[in-house]
C-alpha cells in the first residue's frame, strides 16, 4: 500500500504547473547595453568615458565649431563660453560654466 501511495504521489507531483518566475524588475535589461553604447559613440567619432558627479558613462563628442568666436548661445553647436567668447570644444560640457544665452546674456550653467 505504501508503494502505491508513493507512486501516486510522484505522479501527482509531475502534474503540478510551473510557477512563473518572480519579477526581478529587470525586464528589458540588456547586459550588453554599455558595450553597444560605447561602440555607437566611437562610431560617431566620440570618446566614451565617465562624466559628471554621478560617474555615469557618456559619449564626449567634439563640436564642429570648437573654439570659434561667438556672441550668443545660438552661434554654437554646444555652449558659447562667456569669458573667452568662443564655442565650447566638447559636449557634454560638465561643471559650472559662465555661458552666453541664445540672446547673448551671460548666465551660469551647471551640468553635474
Amino acid at each position: 500500500m505504501r508503494q502505491v501511495f508513493f507512486v501516486v504521489l510522484v505522479m501527482l507531483a509531475g502534474c503540478q504547473q510551473d510557477q512563473p518566475s518572480p519579477d526581478t524588475g529587470l525586464a528589458g535589461y540588456d547586459p550588453n547595453n554599455l558595450q553597444i553604447q560605447r561602440e555607437a559613440c566611437i562610431d560617431r567619432g566620440g570618446r566614451f568615458g565617465k562624466g559628471g558627479l554621478s560617474g555615469s558613462f557618456v559619449c564626449y563628442e567634439n563640436t564642429r565649431d570648437a573654439n570659434q568666436a561667438c556672441s550668443k548661445g545660438s552661434d554654437c553647436e554646444g555652449f558659447c563660453l562667456a569669458r573667452s567668447r568662443t564655442c565650447a570644444p566638447v559636449k557634454p560640457f560638465f561643471g559650472c560654466n559662465d555661458v552666453l544665452t541664445n540672446s547673448g546674456v551671460p548666465s551660469t550653467v551647471c551640468i553635474q
